[in-house]
């Protein structure tokens, strides 16, 4: 990656090797490390430049501060590889995998604190999300997964503490919004692949380390005496399990709400016989006994999966790119960024389906490179880049180039072969990134005009911007597909229609199965755009919204977004990003947290914090 947007074109070019063969590890040695660690660049002039600050109370200085700090952050990469590794140790045996947290604690992402305890920052997580990733994708075979921990003292302290004290408030919701998005991805693969994950606690588990537990189909705590589970963000930091932690808590294992009251203000938390008798855990065994009953355990899990031994992944390969003069260019895709506007302009090509694999063999010997794939994953490192590195950036104006006819054939080459793993997971894959362009604190407006090619899945990505402009002129349609009727749901389980036509149902239900094509004018009819507008009021109007949504307060706008968005049904995941993940933000910039004498503030030092009393 570019050291900044503005510089010398730097390429990234695609690398193809295997994530682990069967009786393998990793070493998670960071001296064995090929290039610079995860978020890390790896371009020769790429030192990571960080001010570690205290953290201070709102103000205009903090103001000032946040933004010297982040533009010291700018240009993280969320890419890495198993030979980057710093923090894990991958283990195969058979269909078995390992996951290991050992946490350098010399490598922290930024300069200011060390992650001792298996505590972990972003660095930490981006790895966590790429073996995930690489699970979903190569090694199909496996039929249960453990997470534990190769530290000797702790399975794991939660969040770095010091990491979260010298970070701006806006480094911190990304950071929450992130490892977020990796344990609901964790659930989702484990979901859809129907692979048992186990979290195997030896040790304390506290904070975002028992959330990790969690995000796990089962949890096992060794019955030492000195092994617990806590969560004690209130009690000792005046912030919030904002991982996920109260949510799956009550939502996910049906801890009873007073005794998850009682659990979350109690900063020592549980161990052994009680944590499994209030559901904190599923299963206890004595440290002599603990590996031998897991690994019995999962041999049953094997037994309940049959059929996948002979499955055979593909290889995820670096995504290349090329950032030049503010424009970020990939293969599917590139995003011109105009920052004296605050706007970015993310155009999507779509090439040509003739001679596109049509059989399975043919998607898996393309591995990586089958379009859908390569596309999604390139769209999800330009989503993440816009959200890590280009915070002043308000607008995204999204655009598609191609044939209506193309994009549909790349789509029901999906459609013919459901019931693949790699196909099916490819679709998970899609559906998982459109998401992530929902939950991204940035407008988006879709813009469809001449050449444009919004059908099925890339009409789905439209349907989840803020508002659809369309030119209503001869020859420009769009085109909905059984895409746009479930395979892409949103973060709540519903259609994106559905969401926009809570309240016109018959309107929803007489569009199911109309696969036409459609014009402006049908389009505005059916609930599936913003406004039709002709050549004349399309060059007026467009502007003028452009200029007004960029000039309205990014708060307000993050604000109104994230509720207008997700109209409808709740279930885990929207409370986890919609009401757990908003409430951590308030508190996060509030003084009993993060104020001079704030809990968050006092960490670690012998002064005890100073509370303001009043309920708000």
């Amino acid at each position: 990656m570019s050291k900044n947007p503005a510089s010398e074109a730097t390429v990234k070019v695609a690398t193809h090797v295997p994530f682990m063969q069967d009786g393998g590890s990793t070493t998670g040695n960071p001296d064995s490390a090929q290039t610079g660690g995860a978020g890390q660049q790896t371009t020769p002039d790429s030192s990571l430049q960080t001010g570690a600050t205290p953290a201070m109370s709102p103000g205009n200085d903090q103001m000032d501060m946040d933004q010297e700090r982040d533009h010291a952050m700018d240009n993280i990469s969320l890419q890495t590889h198993p030979s980057q590794y710093r923090h894990w140790q991958i283990e195969k045996n058979g269909q078995e995998m390992r996951v290991n947290m050992n946490v350098n604690p010399n490598h922290p992402l930024r300069e200011g604190y060390e992650l001792k305890l298996n505590s972990y920052d972003l660095g930490v997580d981006i790895e966590l999300a790429d073996i995930v990733r690489r699970l979903r994708f190569e090694h199909p075979e496996i039929t249960s997964l453990v997470v534990s921990s190769a530290h000797e003292q702790v399975f794991c302290a939660g969040a770095n503490i010091h990491m979260l004290g010298v970070s701006t408030h806006g480094w911190k919701v990304n950071f929450c919004k992130f490892t977020n998005e990796t344990r609901c991805e964790l659930e989702d693969w484990a979901e859809q692949a129907d692979v048992a994950t186990v979290c195997a606690i030896t040790g304390p588990c506290a904070g975002g380390g028992y959330e990790l537990a969690l995000a796990c189909e089962e949890i096992w705590l060794v019955d030492d005496g000195n092994s617990a589970v806590s969560l004690p963000e209130t009690p000792l930091l005046g912030v919030l399990p904002g991982t996920g932690g109260l949510t799956r808590l009550v939502d996910k294992r049906k801890v009873r709400r007073d005794r998850a009251d009682v659990f979350c203000t109690l900063a020592e938390g549980f161990k052994g016989k009680k944590a499994l008798n209030w559901g904190l855990v599923d299963a206890i065994a004595p440290k002599s006994k603990f590996n031998d009953k897991l690994a019995e355990h999962l041999v049953s899990h094997r037994e309940q999966r049959p059929g996948r031994a002979d499955r055979k992944g593909i290889s995820l390969g670096e995504i290349p790119f090329v950032d030049e003069d503010n424009v970020r260019k990939y293969s599917t895709l590139s995003v011109a960024y105009e920052n004296d506007r605050r706007t970015a302009k993310l155009e999507i090509q779509v090439p040509s389906a003739e001679g596109a694999p049509s059989t399975v063999e043919e998607i898996h010997a393309a591995g990586d490179q089958f379009w859908p794939l390569k596309f999604a994953r390139e769209l999800e490192d330009a989503i993440l880049d816009l959200r890590v590195n280009r915070h002043d950036t308000g607008l995204v104006l999204l655009s598609t180039q191609g044939s209506l006819d193309d994009i549909k054939a790349w789509d029901q080459i999906l459609i013919d072969h459901q019931g693949d793993w790699l196909v099916d997971q490819i679709t998970y894959l899609m559906s998982h990134v459109i998401q992530r362009v929902e939950r991204t604190s940035c407008s988006f407006f879709a813009l469809i005009e001449n050449g444009s090619c919004f059908g099925g899945s890339l009409l789905e990505l439209a349907l989840a911007c803020d508002r659809l402009y369309m030119l209503d002129e001869d020859g420009i349609e769009i085109q909905r597909s059984p895409m746009n009727e479930g395979l892409l749901p949103m973060t709540t389980g519903i259609t994106r229609h559905a969401c926009r036509l809570l309240g016109e149902e018959e309107l929803c239900a007489s569009s199911q199965g109309n696969f036409d094509r459609l014009d402006a004018t049908d389009a505005e009819e059916m609930g599936l755009i913003t406004e039709a507008l002709d050549e004349f009021d399309f060059e007026d109007m467009v502007p003028v919204a452009i200029d007004e949504r960029v000039s309205l307060s990014p708060d307000s706008l993050t604000g109104m977004e994230a509720n207008l968005r997700f109209a409808g049904p709740e279930n885990m995941e929207s409370k986890v990003f919609g009401r757990l993940s908003a409430w951590q933000n308030w508190i996060f910039i509030r003084p009993n947290a993060t104020g001079p004498n704030g809990a968050l503030t006092l960490y670690g030092r012998p002064e005890r914090p100073e509370f303001a009393w009043d309920r708000v």
